[in-house]
Parts: structure tokens; C-alpha cells; sequence
């Protein structure tokens, strides 16, 4: 099996460094054509320059590829939407979007501004759910379509000092949630990456010999692959350091409790038989949770549902 992406138009955020970077470098050598997105700001999000993405399409077109360079700010509708426009304007679809732009602002929660919250959560969420917004209406049309969404172990797990870009990130893989139903019909596949990668996000914030292992480029083969035709769709893959792994939202079987154990007592009592998970499966959508508990009553109380 040889994955390539020949006729196919891909826009990637924050491209112009790093895992955009490296990912755009890998898409247009697979074939795909490229709109290389950044706004060339300041790990912060200050400032702004189309240096960094004219670079990155000057290296694609050097080695035969095709690419634009686009310096829209992800969290600006108007400046997205004008973006697309100059994909479909250029090659008349768009068949991948990749969310990959972002911003740090960290500090203790304690510390962190309004405006320290509120540009981060307007970069990584807002700008993921703007773009995927604007090409969705293109990726229904034309019955195909792939997101790749950008998580991250702070958001899944936690990191300290990162309460703004952790909601941020968990908030993705939330979007990504249901999307990934609502474009199921159009063959709009969505997922999520949680890169951990050496980058200027990250380069103060390791020592060198760790960020000697976690070249960016490692990361790429999982998100290309997430966002193929042979993709699957509603599903978290971690990568960093040459290792891979999936994260998958799991479900206690959990208890159904009589009303006289109905208290708060009552879930003192049973709480480590709630969060048992012996028996805990993967709940794919909303529904499936209101169908298991409906189930586990109705069969308490003796109801054929």
C-alpha cells in the first residue's frame, strides 16, 4: 500500500515552522497541493509576517510541488474565509485541513489573564472550529472530505501552568466529537493528533538531549495517515519520539442504585464499583451513554425497553 494524495488540496495551519512545516513538506511530496497558512507571529501570538510560510512554498515548489502561502490569523473569520477562497480560487477544491496553528500564553491559573485565556482558547479552538467551518460546506459538496484537529496531553491529561491551552485542547477533540457524526454521510473523516515534538513551542521547555528525540518530522506519518483516503475517523493518536499510541474515551459499567440507596451516602458506598473498569467500553457518541443507562434501569426495574 502506497498512501499519496495526487490531486488532492491541503491546507495546513501554522506552517510556516515546525509540525505545519514538516507536514506540508510531506504532503506536497505525496502529491498533494498545498496552502501553506501562517501568520508569522510570535510563539505568543504578537506580530505577524508571511516570511516563514513563503519560504516553506518556495521549498515545495523546489522540489516540483505546489504550493501558496497564506498568512490569515485562524482566529479571524473574514481572513479565513479569504484564505479558502484563494484555495478553491487556485484549484477548485479543498480535500484536507489540517489545524495545526497555536499559541502559548502559560502561566499558573492563579497568574493567567483574561486576555491570556482568551487568545489562546481564540487560536487553538475557535480558529480550529473557524477553518473546519469554512471548508465544510466544500467538503459536503464534493463528498469527501478530512480534518485533522491538533489535541495535546495537557489538554487529555493536564500540564501545569497550561489551563488555558489544556480547556483549549480537550475542546478539539470535543469538536471533533461530533463532527465526526455529522459528516459521516459526506465521507468527512475527523480526527485528532497530540503531537509531542520539538518546536518553538516546546524548545524551552526541555532539555536538548530530549529535544534531540522528538524531531517534528516523527510526527507527520500519523497525521498524514489520519487525514488519507484510507483514514478512519473519531480517533485520538498520540505520537512523539518515533512512538505512537491511541487514546480511547472509555465507560465504567457503573451500578444502577435503588431509591433508598439513591443519596449521597449511597455513592460514597458504591464508589469504586463506579469507577471500576473491568468491564469498560468505548462510547462513541452521546446517545450510546443514554442507551446503556436506559437499559441497565429498565433491566433493575424489571421494564422490556
Amino acid at each position: 500500500m502506497t498512501i499519496r494524495f495526487d490531486n488532492q488540496v491541503a491546507i495546513v495551519t501554522g506552517a510556516g515552522n515546525g509540525l505545519g512545516k514538516s507536514h506540508a513538506l510531506e504532503l506536497a511530496r505525496l502529491g498533494a497541493k498545498v496552502v501553506v497558512n501562517d501568520f508569522g507571529g510570535a510563539r505568543d501570538g504578537s506580530g505577524g509576517s508571511s516570511e516563514a510560510a513563503e519560504k516553506v512554498v518556495a521549498e515545495i515548489q523546489a522540489a516540483g510541488g505546489e504550493a501558496i502561502a497564506n498568512g490569515a490569523d485562524v482566529s479571524s473569520p473574514e481572513q479565513v474565509e479569504a484564505m479558502v477562497k484563494q484555495a478553491m480560487g487556485t484549484w477548485g477544491r479543498v480535500d484536507v485541513l489540517i489545524n495545526n496553528a497555536g499559541i502559548l500564553r502559560d502561566k499558573s491559573f492563579a497568574k493567567m489573564t483574561q486576555d491570556d485565556w482568551d487568545k489562546v482558547v481564540a487560536v487553538h479552538l475557535t480558529g480550529s472550529e473557524i477553518c473546519s467551518r469554512a471548508v465544510w460546506p466544500i467538503m459536503r459538496e464534493q463528498s469527501y472530505g478530512r480534518i485533522v484537529m491538533t489535541t495535546s496531553t495537557s489538554g487529555l491529561y493536564g500540564n501545569f501552568g497550561q489551563a488555558n491551552y489544556g480547556a483549549a485542547k480537550m475542546a478539539v477533540a470535543g469538536l471533533m466529537n461530533t463532527l465526526c457524526l455529522e459528516g459521516e454521510k459526506y465521507d468527512i473523516k475527523i480526527n485528532c493528533i497530540a503531537p509531542t515534538a520539538a518546536t518553538r513551542m516546546t524548545e524551552d521547555l526541555m532539555p536538548p538531549e530530549v529535544l534531540a528525540m522528538l524531531e517534528p518530522k516523527a510526527i507527520t506519518p500519523a497525521v498524514l495517515f489520519l487525514c488519507s483516503q484510507q483514514a478512519p475517523t473519531h480517533r485520538i493518536v498520540l505520537a512523539g519520539a518515533g512512538c505512537y499510541a491511541m487514546v480511547r474515551l472509555m465507560e465504567s459499567e457503573g451500578v444502577y442504585l435503588d431509591e433508598n440507596e439513591r443519596n449521597v451516602d449511597g455513592v460514597a458506598a458504591h464508589f469504586e464499583r463506579i469507577g471500576n473498569m473491568d468491564n469498560a467500553r468505548e462510547i462513541l457518541a452521546g446517545g450510546d451513554h443514554v442507551t446503556k443507562i436506559l437499559t441497565k434501569a429498565a433491566h433493575a426495574k424489571g421494564i422490556k425497553l
